[in-house]
């Protein structure tokens, strides 16, 4: 069971919605406004937040903003009426995990839930390091140079999956199915998005990149 912040202004679908979680075993509260959402979401013991765009007060995407500024790393799955692939790249690029449009089927939106609830399989107490990083898989952190790297779940999960597959060339198909889960809609797109982001956290450049390697019309391999 996991406990799940859903934010959605629309009483009628904020109510579907937390029915067919409930239903589902999880354990749900909803928020109507993205000022309440952006407090809320702070609180610890969330494991995922499903966040709607449109909302009175503070977007969805100040409320993203305003959460991951304040460290926050709990998943956030973004809900779109928007169809524009920028408003979604914002998204991501403002450290979403996951975009689902409206209007979406439950069972997509079941399956784009636990893709994200879904736990690493790594060992118990297996640490990797490369360069001058640490990655510690139980507390699922990421940490070098003196800090802990503010990565999002997506981004470590994305960082696992090189990790537990390095030296070898991975295509954005098998990224996304090794980290989101097989059966999960994704664009490659949105995989490169995540990358670039995982890039400049890890001080990778893609013009010189020394741990994340781009394999022209194949896909990416880590070097770590």
């Amino acid at each position: 069971m996991a406990r799940i912040l859903v934010v959605e202004d629309e009483p009628d679908i904020a109510l579907a919605l937390e029915d067919d979680l409930r239903v589902d075993g999880h354990a749900v509260e909803v928020a109507a406004d993205g000022e309440t959402a952006a407090s809320r979401g702070r609180e610890p013991g969330w494991d995922l937040i499903l966040l709607d765009v449109m909302l009175p007060r503070r977007d969805g995407f100040e409320v993203c903003r305003a959460l991951r500024s304040a460290g926050v790393r709990t998943p956030i799955l973004m809900l779109t009426a928007k169809t524009q692939e920028a408003e979604k790249i914002l998204g991501l690029d403002l450290g979403a995990d996951d975009y689902v449009t409206k209007p979406f089927s439950p069972r997509e939106l079941r399956a784009r839930i636990r893709a994200l609830l879904r736990r690493g399989d790594s060992a118990s107490g297996e640490k990797y390091s490369f360069g001058p990083f640490e990655v510690d898989f139980v507390r699922a952190e990421v940490r070098g140079e003196g800090k802990t790297l503010e990565l999002t779940p997506m981004e470590f999960k994305l960082l696992g999956t090189f990790v537990r597959h390095r030296g070898r060339v991975l295509s954005r198909d098998r990224l996304i199915e090794l980290t989101w889960g097989q059966g999960t809609y994704i664009t490659d797109r949105a995989v490169d998005t995540h990358i670039v982001n995982l890039r400049r956290k890890l001080h990778d450049p893609p013009s010189e990149p020394r741990w994340i390697v781009s394999v022209r019309a194949l896909g990416y391999r880590f070097d770590g």
